[in-house]
């Protein structure tokens, strides 16, 4: 796992002095991806940086930018294909002895080399790469199938700008840097951006599943993998039992291979049952004891994982360790994990994902963590709420407005009832998604030139529009669960993973994602996985004899970051200095006088306005420390 920089010229006269210069500046921003070493390729009108972390033969052999034939492709290259072994054997058949390293890296060059773009498509893991060939004079940007690893790209100064994170893209120099406001419009309301929108109007990401090929002037953008294709694929149970047995040994498979690495190999065990699960399929395939790190806080609303967490540790003879988390010793994170972001994001797990990443202080640079697990699998409220969506449609509308006033629990109340009963898909949706409503949009924090401006100019909820078209064939869940996988979980729980660990120079492998286990969840029925209220049925069930009762059958909790409380008292002062800063307000036209009386009121009489507050606050530490 690495991080990669690069620049194609395009109508540029830049000479290579200057472009040393630049892909050196760039590939900088990106050196705590890749602490252990550094290289750039310059071949005009092309020019490559990468920053190591060795994973896969840690010789030099396995260094990057990566050629193996004089004049031949050359890649740079970020992430893990796990059927890298199956793809070298087909190579050597096809007649490739010569190798020069024992990394996937080679592995996926002389695909590349030996197939093209189509032997691309066969490459399963976790990746985004630049491939620079020569002959064809093509550049190939790809990105993997759910966009666990980031890919960013924008015109600059000297043609076309790309890289592993924003700010990589920003050293360029000559990006449009005006803020995008639809993608301020959907953080208001979501907490991070979508599809391949970034807070600056002069960069995008590359979605998952896509690849971006410029080929002799020519430009393609498009899919080269859609979720569609498994879907269409025939499938059929024999029996529902059966379904749990290929689950378990589809996770098996998926962890042994994500097990393959030359150095140490960790485990971020929260308690529940996808990491637990994992913690369990690891066991199968090893031997001696693995390292395992879970995280608590000190106001945990009777909410405490840490003895699940221990709890499976001690079954599977896990060296473990726990993480106290204190909100007064959170300043100095939430400045940095703003710097690794490059745009705001308010996804508080990100925290403890940094700080248990900083406690390996280098010694282990691989971790196995659960993400994707509740979108397989249906593990969210939500989910159940939709198969029940009956009851909740007999609920009177009449009585919104009315009870949510009353306090928090009515507001939640409200918002699960107004969403479900809504007749549009995409709406109901997005209203699952977010804590605000439509009673009390997050716009109203602003000067009314500015609100009116954002309400009647930008949707924040486009991305479900689109997605409520493109699964409309499917069932209620089936079509959250899709559009889940698909929109909320690059964009947020995959980003928060990839910049949170990756700012320690961690690798994070999240086996629920793994081909051969998405391939099977996203085909069986809705009927497996909820029932009642019951989710996450086949998981479970996958995991019995495995894994204890209270871990199986225990309440979802997940991390629950208590960014409420710790606004409401040791981040209280901070949180103040940087939202009422005259600068900020000015900046981006808030109303301090609103301001002010959600945070009075925030720390004297609670309510449901710790997400908003905390949204802000994360938009106000992006705003002075990247000075926009």
């Amino acid at each position: 796992m690495c991080g990669i920089a690069g620049l194609r010229l395009l109508n540029s006269s830049a000479g290579a002095a200057e472009v040393s210069h630049a892909i050196s500046r760039m590939t900088s921003t990106i050196k705590a991806r890749g602490p252990d070493g550094s290289g750039i390729f310059i071949d005009l009108p092309i020019a490559l940086g990468h920053r190591r972390l060795s994973i896969l033969d840690v010789s030099d052999s396995g260094a990057q930018p990566m050629r193996f034939r004089k004049h031949g492709p050359v890649i740079s290259y970020n992430g893990e294909v796990y059927n890298f072994r199956e793809l070298k054997q087909a190579l050597q058949k096809a007649g490739h002895s010569d190798w020069q390293s024992y990394t996937d890296t080679e592995v996926v060059l002389r695909i590349y080399a030996e197939w093209g773009l189509q032997g691309l498509k066969r490459l399963e893991g976790i990746f985004a790469l630049a491939i620079w060939d020569p002959e064809n004079q093509r550049l190939v940007l790809m990105r993997d199938r759910f966009g666990v690893k980031p890919l960013f790209y924008g015109t600059c100064q000297y043609g076309l700008a790309f890289g592993s994170e924003i700010k990589t893209v920003l050293a360029a120099g000559g990006v449009n840097s005006q803020l995008d406001d639809q993608t301020f419009s959907e953080y208001l309301w979501y907490g991070n951006s979508y599809g391949d929108r970034t807070f600056y109007k002069g960069i995008q990401a590359l979605q998952p599943g896509h690849w971006l090929i410029i080929e002799k002037g020519i430009q393609i953008l498009e899919a080269w993998w859609r979720i569609e294709e498994w879907l269409e694929e025939p499938f059929q149970l024999r029996e529902a039992r059966d379904a749990a047995e290929l689950v378990r040994e589809a996770l098996d498979r998926a962890v042994a291979r994500q097990l393959i690495a030359d150095v140490p190999i960790g485990l971020f065990l929260s308690g529940g049952v996808d990491s637990s699960a994992i913690a369990a399929s690891a066991m199968q395939n090893r031997f001696y004891p693995i390292q395992s790190f879970s995280a608590g806080f000190d106001f945990e609303r009777g909410v405490n994982e840490l003895p699940k967490a221990a709890l499976v540790a001690k079954k599977f003879g896990l060296d473990h360790n726990e993480l106290r988390i204190q909100g007064g010793e959170l300043e100095s994170v939430l400045m940095k994990l703003a710097r690794a972001h490059d745009e705001p994001f308010a996804d508080a797990a990100n925290i403890p994902l940094y700080l248990m990443s900083q406690q390996l202080q280098g010694q282990i640079k691989v971790v196995l963590q659960g993400d994707g697990g509740d979108e397989l699998f249906a593990g969210y409220r939500r989910y159940a709420i939709l198969r029940n969506a009956y009851w909740w449609q007999l609920w009177p509308r009449s009585f919104s407005s009315l009870l949510h006033s009353r306090s928090n629990l009515g507001r939640r109340f409200v918002r699960i009832a107004d969403s479900v009963g809504n007749p549009d898909p995409a709406l109901r949706m997005a209203y699952l998604l977010t804590v605000e409503t439509p009673y009390h949009p997050p716009e109203l924090v602003f000067q009314p030139e500015r609100r009116q401006h954002l309400q009647q100019t930008v949707d924040p909820f486009l991305a479900y529009r689109k997605a409520a078209q493109r699964f409309k064939q499917f069932d209620p869940v089936k079509q959250m669960l899709l559009t889940d996988l698909t929109v909320q979980l690059p964009a947020q729980f995959l980003t928060k993973v990839d910049r949170a660990t990756m700012a320690a120079g961690v690798e994070a492998r999240v086996p629920m994602l793994d081909e051969g286990v998405a391939r099977l969840a996203i085909k069986l029925p809705s009927s497996l996985n909820v029932n009642g209220w019951q989710k996450k049925i086949v998981l479970r069930d996958s995991q019995r004899g495995r894994l204890p009762a209270s871990i199986l059958d225990g309440p979802k909790t997940g991390f629950n970051v208590p960014y409420g409380e710790w606004l409401r008292t040791s981040l209280y002062e901070f949180a103040q200095a940087q939202l009422l800063d005259k600068n900020f307000l000015e900046k981006f036209e808030i109303s301090g006088n609103k301001l002010e009386s959600m945070l009075v009121q925030h720390h004297k009489h609670p309510v449901n306005q710790g997400f908003m507050l905390w949204k802000l606050l994360q938009l106000a530490i992006w705003h002075s420390e990247f000075k926009y």
